[in-house]
């Protein structure tokens, strides 16, 4: 597998549409879960959470990486400064910011989901993306990288780990900075 990674422009949006599918990856999402508040999310559907996100997408910047093999999408990572993300960003979250100033820092970043097509996963596609975005973070003018993992799950194939294991970002060099629920650290790079 040779593996290609590059930010998300949307030349590259029938890549992304492909990797995600009819069902939008997680039931729907088109990553729109930390973008948008509870009630809009309850209120939308995959057909307008996909519009919001193209919109997103056409507009730029680029809100996260995706992985190629051949031409064909076969992971996405979003990452971006924290303001991008506002429910991840949000107080009231695991992920939310040390520090209130934090939360709107174009030069603190965070990493808030992964989606690998499932022939692709097992073969450490997660690594390469999360190298791939802590270097397009530096690029960029990130000085911290922030993600809130999960530490376990009950199967290899549960839902919560489009977030990510802790274990990828504890290899990558992360380092926990709190833990306000058990086995969700809050987790930070300083680059």
């Amino acid at each position: 597998m040779v593996v290609d990674i590059r930010p998300l422009t949307f030349d590259l949006w029938p890549v992304l549409e492909d990797l995600f599918g009819k069902q939008g990856a997680c039931y729907g999402c088109w990553c729109t879960h930390f973008r948008l508040p509870p009630a809009a999310r309850r209120e939308n559907n995959r057909e307008s959470n996909k519009a919001h996100f193209m919109k997103r997408v056409e507009d730029g910047p680029p809100p996260g990486l995706m992985a190629l093999d051949g031409g064909v999408g076969i992971g996405w990572m979003q990452v971006g400064p924290r303001a991008d993300v506002p429910e991840w960003n949000n107080a009231g979250r695991v992920s939310a910011p040390l520090d209130d100033a934090e939360r709107d820092d174009g030069a603190v970043w965070a990493v808030s989901c992964f989606f690998i097509r499932s022939k692709a996963r097992g073969a450490g596609l997660t690594h390469r993306l999360l190298a791939a975005g802590i270097a397009h973070a530096r690029e960029n003018g990130a000085r911290l990288l922030d993600a809130c993992p999960m530490t376990e799950s009950k199967s290899a194939r549960s839902i919560g780990l489009f977030v990510g294991s802790t274990r990828v970002f504890e290899k990558a060099g992360f380092e926990a900075v709190a833990e306000r629920k058990p086995g969700r650290p809050l987790m930070r790079l300083a680059l």
